[in-house]
């Protein structure tokens, strides 16, 4: 009888949460004390979020299986998603202050250190997310 062989893909030591934890924490903290908008912050998120880009094009991290077919649940967050996507474009486009962005609408909440480096962490995690598929 023949038996397929398993295999199994090993993350890189520097792929694996314990390193990269530490690693976004690092990062987060420091975006947390960068002034909101300014050039370092931009020139920060524009840092990470390219490397991040660069490691998700790149074959150098291991891709986990995407599911084959989203379900029909899925599309009907498309919907309201997609929507908040258009009135979000709009609003900035046009740069009225009667409908607030969401940046806009946040930044009181992100004006502390710990809510900005909080949002950071999360920001960081959620693309590594998007890296890793």
């Amino acid at each position: 009888m023949d038996r397929p062989e398993l295999v199994v893909e090993v993350d890189r030591g520097w792929a694996r949460p314990v390193v990269l934890a530490p690693v976004f924490a690092l990062i987060a903290l420091v975006g947390g004390a960068l002034p909101s908008f300014s050039l370092r912050a931009n020139l920060l998120v524009l840092g990470a979020g390219g490397a991040l880009l660069w490691l998700g094009m790149s074959a150098t991290v291991p891709k986990r299986p995407a599911p084959a077919r989203l379900p029909r649940a899925a599309a009907w967050w498309l919907l309201p998603v997609g929507l908040f996507a258009v009135v979000e474009g709009v609003t900035f486009l046009i740069g009225s202050r009667a409908y607030p962005t969401l940046s806009r609408l946040a930044d009181p909440l992100l004006e502390h250190y710990l809510a900005r480096a909080a949002a950071y962490f999360g920001w960081l995690w959620a693309f590594w997310a998007m890296v890793r598929r």
